[in-house]
Formats: C-alpha cells, sequence, structure tokens
C-alpha cells in the first residue's frame, strides 16, 4: 500500500500529462487495429469558438451573402479569388499559395443532424464523434490509440496535444493521448528523481489504484525522456512567429522531421467566438495561423516530410448567415474544413458551399457529417479501422 501523501504526488504528475490508461481497463488486452508500418502524420488544428465559414470561404458573387452581411462582408475585390464564384478570405495568402499548387482541399458544409448550438455540447459532439443525441466519454483519436498495434508505441507517444490539458478528442477508453506544451518543462517535472524512483519500484502492491498509478508513472517518465530526445534531434533554421501558434506549430515541425513515432498532434487556436467586432479578430486569428502554417510546410518541404503530413482544421460550429448588432455573428451550424497536404487526392474545393435561400431557421444547413470525414481520414491516411472507433460504417470522401 502506498501512503495519502505518495498517492498525491504520483496522481499529480499522472493527471497533468499523458497515456493514462482507464482505470482497471489499462491491463486488459486489446486486438491490434494498425500494423505499424504507417509513416503517415495527422495534425489536427482545432479552431476553438465557432469559426465563422461565411467570412472564411466567400461566396463573393451572391447578393444574399452581402445583405445579410452589410458591415462585415469581405468585399470581392479583397478575396483571394478560388473561382468565379469563390473566394478566400484575404488573411489566408499562404494558403492560397499552396491552394494554387494543389496542396488544399475544402471541405463545405461540414456538420451533423440536430446541430446543438452550446460551445461546449458541439464540441463534445465534434471531439468524441457521437450523434447529437448521445454522450461519449471517449474521444475518436484516444479510441485510434487505443487499438494501436503492439510495438507502434513503445514509448507512448503515438499522439501528442501541444497544450497544458488534454481535449476530449484523445482521450481513450484505455488509455489517453500525451498533452504537453513545453517539452522541456515536461521533461524536468517528470525527471524528479523522487518520480523516477517510484517509477522504478517493483514490487507488486495489493491495490489496484497502486498499481495504476505506478504504471502510469513509469509511461510518463518514458514518454518525456523519449520526446525530450527526439525535440534535441533536429533544430529547425526555420522562422515561425512568436506567437502561441507559431511555437506549437515549431514544436510540431521539430518532432516530425526528427522520426518521432508520434502520428497524430492536436492544436487549438482561438477563440473565434466573434460575436463583436468580428472582422478584426477574425483577421488577426488567421494572420497567426497562416504565418504558422507557411512556416511549418516551408519546415517540412525542406526536410522531404510534407508528403507525409495532412493538416486538418476544424470548428465545432459554424455562425449565423446575418451578422448582429455588434458587427459580429452569432453561433450557427455547418462550416468549412481545411485539409493540408502533399498527398492529396482531389486538391480544390471539395463540394459547393451551401445554400443561403434554403437556411434552417437563419443557419446554413450542412452537406456532409463530419463522421464522414473522420472514416476518410482514419481508413485512407492512419490506416485504421474506421468502424472500430466510429462504431458504424461510414461512406468516404475522395480527397485522401
Amino acid at each position: 500500500m502506498i501512503s495519502r501523501r505518495k498517492f498525491i504526488q504520483i496522481g499529480s504528475l499522472a493527471s497533468a500529462s499523458l497515456m493514462v490508461p482507464r482505470f482497471l481497463k489499462g491491463f486488459e488486452y486489446s486486438p491490434p487495429l494498425i500494423t505499424g508500418n504507417n509513416k503517415k502524420v495527422l495534425i489536427v488544428i482545432q479552431l476553438s469558438g465557432g469559426n465563422d465559414g461565411l467570412n472564411t470561404i466567400i461566396p463573393y458573387r451572391n447578393d444574399i451573402y452581402y445583405k445579410s452581411r452589410q458591415q462585415i462582408g469581405i468585399k470581392r475585390e479583397d478575396a483571394l479569388s478560388l473561382n468565379d464564384d469563390t473566394g478566400l478570405n484575404p488573411k489566408m495568402k499562404g494558403i492560397k499559395q499552396l491552394y494554387d499548387d494543389g496542396k488544399v482541399t475544402i471541405i463545405n458544409g461540414v456538420g451533423y443532424p440536430q446541430p446543438n448550438r452550446s460551445h461546449f455540447r458541439s464540441m463534445d459532439i465534434w471531439q468524441s464523434a457521437s450523434t447529437a443525441k448521445d454522450i461519449v466519454s471517449s474521444g475518436w483519436i484516444g479510441r485510434y490509440i487505443d487499438n494501436a498495434a503492439d510495438g507502434t508505441n513503445i514509448h507512448n507517444s503515438l499522439a501528442i496535444e501541444v497544450d497544458d490539458s488534454l481535449s476530449l478528442a484523445l482521450k481513450g477508453e484505455e488509455k489517453n493521448a500525451i498533452a504537453v506544451r513545453d517539452i522541456n518543462q515536461f521533461h524536468n517535472a517528470a525527471a524528479n528523481s523522487y518520480f523516477k524512483k517510484i517509477g522504478s519500484h517493483k514490487e507488486e502492491h495489493e491495490a489496484h489504484l497502486a498499481g495504476y498509478l505506478y504504471k502510469t508513472l513509469r509511461e510518463t517518465t518514458s514518454a518525456a525522456d523519449y520526446i525530450f530526445d527526439q525535440s534535441k534531434i533536429y533544430n529547425s533554421t526555420q522562422t515561425y512567429p512568436n506567437t502561441h501558434i507559431g511555437k506549437r506549430m515549431k514544436t510540431i515541425g521539430s518532432l516530425i522531421i526528427s522520426d518521432t513515432e508520434t502520428q497524430v498532434y492536436y492544436v487549438s487556436h482561438g477563440s473565434f467566438d466573434t460575436h463583436v467586432d468580428q472582422k478584426n479578430r477574425q483577421d488577426k486569428l488567421f494572420e497567426n495561423l497562416d504565418e504558422s502554417l507557411t512556416a511549418l510546410i516551408a519546415d517540412l518541404r525542406q526536410n522531404n516530410r510534407f508528403q507525409d503530413v495532412l493538416i486538418m482544421t476544424f470548428s465545432e460550429f459554424g455562425r449565423r448567415v446575418a451578422q448582429n448588432a455588434s458587427n459580429g455573428t452569432d453561433h450557427g451550424t455547418a462550416s468549412s474544413m481545411f485539409f493540408i497536404g502533399g498527398s492529396l487526392k482531389k486538391p480544390g474545393l471539395y463540394n459547393n458551399l451551401p445554400s443561403l435561400e434554403d437556411l434552417d431557421e437563419g443557419d446554413l444547413k450542412y452537406d456532409i457529417d463530419f463522421k464522414q470525414v473522420y472514416s476518410t481520414v482514419l481508413d485512407n491516411w492512419l490506416q485504421a479501422d474506421s468502424k472500430l472507433i466510429l462504431d458504424r460504417r461510414y461512406d468516404n470522401l475522395e480527397f485522401i
């Protein structure tokens, strides 16, 4: 048995970090789902707060758009033209260059049936890959980790969220991903001599919870050592923006180029909850994102890794079609997803924008269920069995 003091010390480190198997279930055997031969990397960028899709992908030949947004509508001459009818937000110049180069796919009208307009509930739906009526306590990436084959994740770092806390998306039924914002700080905490001593303790423990904590601690320190060592392999000469998202992209880039075993990286950017003064707030967020992605992709290309990387953006919902009285927009439904990578099969606009004439109580109607997108990424990029992770088979799309 362990003392209450030791229990608290071990538990605090374990809960703050990483690869925490679910109590009891962490000791069960799970059949392998992936083979370990896949070198593909997925970067998920969460646009937190509900990004306005209509000022991201702009229907600049649609009169309804400008009548609904007399103050905040983006002028046709300012938008970055994608085709005769559609433009890109003017702050996405780097992404536009990639689009012209055939490295961007934009999927419009992504959402789900019976949409929820609450930030928290809708984000839970997206992160867990559940329906609007079901409550699921694990995330789609976490369940992917649960089913990883033996040998693919020897350092417990198959997925990393570059942040201080772990999102639902990366929490599995048996195992969790790693949450680490500062690699050096994380390594120093895990390298504490007290935790090292506890983690190497071999004796049998009578209590299940004690065994769970010791196992978690061993996995934590192993992951911390491994990520710290890998991060030192490659020292980028690329200049990244000195912003929150820029620093996170630099961390991700260094780990990818160092051939870390991590297959999924997850990062949040925002808040895009633009009820007030939307144009200025969204412009700044897009500018920061665009500059950071431009630096990351230059780094990946310089090191011949871009073809192995797929970048995906999503938001918990879009915004309403009509602007509000504060030159902003309120919570809506469907929005657009971006996919950026060197191996896209169908670059460009994957489908048309949702109709502005056929609305659902003033909101856009979704065209593609986001779980179809997840299924496609799981099956065609991560080489997993999406049915085991999403609990049913979806019709895959054709962009990867």
